[in-house]
């Protein structure tokens, strides 16, 4: 009986090119892992968190960056060209308590409750 010839290790070595694509196949893969499970809910997070704080209306109760709750009482939208834009630097008063504040759209970290539909 002949015994099988093992081939030395020096041919079962990967190659330096394969190598090189062997090093990028892994940091691609631990790239798209790291963005799936990372990168991607914190953008569709922001996406919902900005819609729901382009969709505030008087009488929400909301909660400011800086810790501040109050109601929404009044939103002034920022204008361009003496047309109304709706976007993040709209100027909103809040009342908490007896005082009332200005804050920036952008300020506001969480929507606390939204009023109740009233059904007559």
């Amino acid at each position: 009986m002949t015994a099988l010839a093992l081939p030395p290790l020096a041919l079962m070595a990967p190659s330096q090119g394969n190598q090189g694509l062997q090093t990028l196949f892994i940091y691609g893969v631990l790239f798209l892992v790291f963005w799936m499970i990372f990168i991607v809910p914190q953008q569709r997070q922001r996406k919902e968190h900005e819609k729901r704080v382009a969709e505030l209306k008087r009488g929400d109760e909301v909660v400011t960056t800086g810790g501040v709750i109050g109601e929404v009482v009044h939103i002034r939208e920022a204008t361009k060209d003496g047309q109304p834009v709706r976007s993040m630097d709209d100027r909103i008063t809040l009342k908490s308590g007896e005082t009332r504040l200005v804050v920036e759209r952008r300020s506001i970290a969480r929507i606390v409750a939204a009023p109740s539909a009233t059904t007559s």
